[in-house]
C-alpha cells in the first residue's frame, strides 16, 4: 500500500502486542515441521537514510521496496519511489548521489495511475528489468480514493535512467473488486512486492500481496516466471494455487502461503503484507520481512521475518516472528559487502524502514544461537 493521503497518521499508528489479543493467535498457521530456523535481532547504528524524492516539504521520501543493483563498472544504484521511480548512484551504499534523478519511462497510452518500483534484475547482457506496482484510477466510480493495485515490467539498458514499460503481468481475478470496502485505500488487487530469481537461476519467484475477494485469497501470495521468459513476460508467469503452479498471472487465483486472518474489507482487518525477500549467503536460506496491519488504516502491529530453503516450495516458510514492535511500512534488508544489494545479504547487514536505517539486521544459525546467548525477538 502506497501512502498519498492525510491519513498517514492512522496508517503508523503502534498497536501493544498485548492489545491484539487473538489476532496474533489468528495468524498463526501450522507450519511444516522442520529443525529450529535461524534468528535474526536487531542493534543500533548509525542513521542512514536512502536518497528520495522531496515530497510535501519532506525529503528523501520512500514509500515502496528499493532495489538495489551493481552495475558492470562496479557503480551501486539504488532506486527509491513516490508515486514514481528515482535513481541514485554511488561506489557503496553509504556515499549515494543526492538529489536523485527522476527516471523516465515510455509507456503506453493506456498506462493509468502511478508507478512504483518495487524490484530490479540486471542480467549478464546488461538488461535491467524493473517490476512495478502501478495503482490506477477511477477504479470505484463514487469512490474516488480507492485504487485497486497489479503489478507490471519494464526494461532498461541504461541502468534504470530511460525505461520501455512492458506492461502488466500480474492482477486480481475479474470481479473479484469490492467498491463497498471497509478499506480504507483499497477495493482489492494485488501489490506490494518483491522479486527475488532462485539460486540455481530458472524461475523468478514474485511474493505479492493480494487484496481481493474471498478471504481465503487474501495475504501474501507467490507466482513464478523462467528465467528465459524474462525478455517477453507477459502470459509466462504462473501462479501457485491448491499445490500446483497453473494459474495465471493475469487473473488466477492464489492459495496464500500467509493467508489473512481478518478480512482486508473489514474496520479490523489483520494481514501480512508488503514482503521483501533476500538470498542470505550466510544461512545459506531465504529471508522474508513483513509488514503486519491490523485494522482498516493499515495501523501497523509489528515487523515479522521468515525464513525458507527452497522458493519451489511455497508452504516450507518458517512460522513469522516479530523483530520490531511497531514501525513503519517497508522493511527491507540490504547487504553492505561487495555484490550485495536488496536481494543478496550476508550475516551482517543493514535494515531498513521507509527507506531509513537505524539498526544491523545480525543473522544467526540454531549453532550460533546454542554457542552465544543472543536477545530474542
Amino acid at each position: 500500500m502506497k501512502v498519498f493521503s492525510n491519513c498517514l497518521k492512522f496508517a503508523l499508528i503502534v498497536i501493544p502486542a498485548l492489545v491484539l489479543g487473538g489476532g496474533r493467535q489468528a495468524l498463526t498457521q501450522v507450519r511444516p515441521v522442520r529443525p529450529a530456523p535461524p534468528k535474526a535481532r536487531l542493534r543500533a547504528a548509525a542513521l542512514l537514510r536512502l536518497p528520495g524524492a522531496t515530497q510535501d516539504g519532506r525529503a528523501d521520501v520512500v514509500d515502496s521496496n528499493s532495489p538495489v543493483h551493481w552495475d558492470s563498472s562496479g557503480q551501486l544504484h539504488v532506486f527509491t519511489s513516490a508515486g514514481h521511480p528515482y535513481r541514485s548512484t554511488g561506489p557503496d551504499l553509504f556515499n549515494l548521489s543526492r538529489p536523485v534523478e527522476r527516471v523516465r519511462v515510455s509507456t503506453d497510452l493506456n498506462f493509468d495511475g502511478r508507478r512504483w518500483l518495487e524490484a530490479t534484475y540486471r542480467d549478464d547482457l546488461g538488461g535491467l528489468y524493473g517490476w512495478y506496482h502501478n495503482e490506477p484510477t477511477n477504479v470505484c466510480a463514487d469512490r474516488d480514493e480507492l485504487t485497486a493495485p497489479r503489478i507490471g515490467v519494464m526494461v532498461s539498458y541504461n541502468e534504470g535512467l530511460d525505461w520501455g514499460d512492458l506492461g502488466l503481468i500480474l492482477d486480481s481475478p475479474p470481479g473479484s473488486l469490492d467498491c463497498d470496502t471497509r478499506n480504507f485505500y483499497f477495493a482489492g488487487g494485488t501489490g506490494d512486492f518483491s522479486v527475488i530469481l532462485d539460486q540455481e537461476k530458472k524461475y523468478f519467484y514474485f511474493f505479492i500481496s493480494t487484496y481481493y475477494g474471498d478471504v481465503a485469497e487474501q495475504g501474501i501470495a507467490v507466482a513464478r516466471m523462467a528465467y528465459e521468459d524474462r525478455y517477453d513476460p507477459r502470459g509466462k508467469i504462473r501462479k501457485w494455487h491448491n499445490g500446483k503452479w497453473e494459474e495465471s498471472g493475469l487473473g488466477g487465483r492464489v492459495t496464500p502461503i500467509f493467508p489473512s486472518a481478518i478480512d482486508w474489507e473489514r474496520d479490523d482487518a489483520n494481514s501480512f503484507w508488503g514482503p521483501a525477500i533476500h538470498y542470505n549467503t550466510y544461512l545459506k536460506e531465504y529471508v522474508m520481512l513483513l509488514n503486519h496491519a491490523v485494522n482498516r488504516y493499515w495501523a501497523q502491529e509489528g515487523i515479522y521475518i521468515s525464513f525458507s530453503r527452497d522458493l519451489g516450495n511455497p508452504t516450507g516458510w518458517s512460522q513469522p516472528q516479530r523483530i520490531l514492535e511497531g514501525g513503519k511500512f517497508y522493511p527491507q534488508v540490504i547487504g553492505t559487502g561487495s555484490g550485495e544489494t536488496d536481494r543478496l545479504a550476508g550475516r551482517v547487514a543493514r535494515f531498513f524502514v521507509s527507506g531509513a536505517s537505524r539498526w544491523e539486521i545480525v543473522f544467526e544459525t540454531p549453532d550460533d544461537q546454542r554457542r552465544v546467548p543472543s536477545r530474542d525477538f
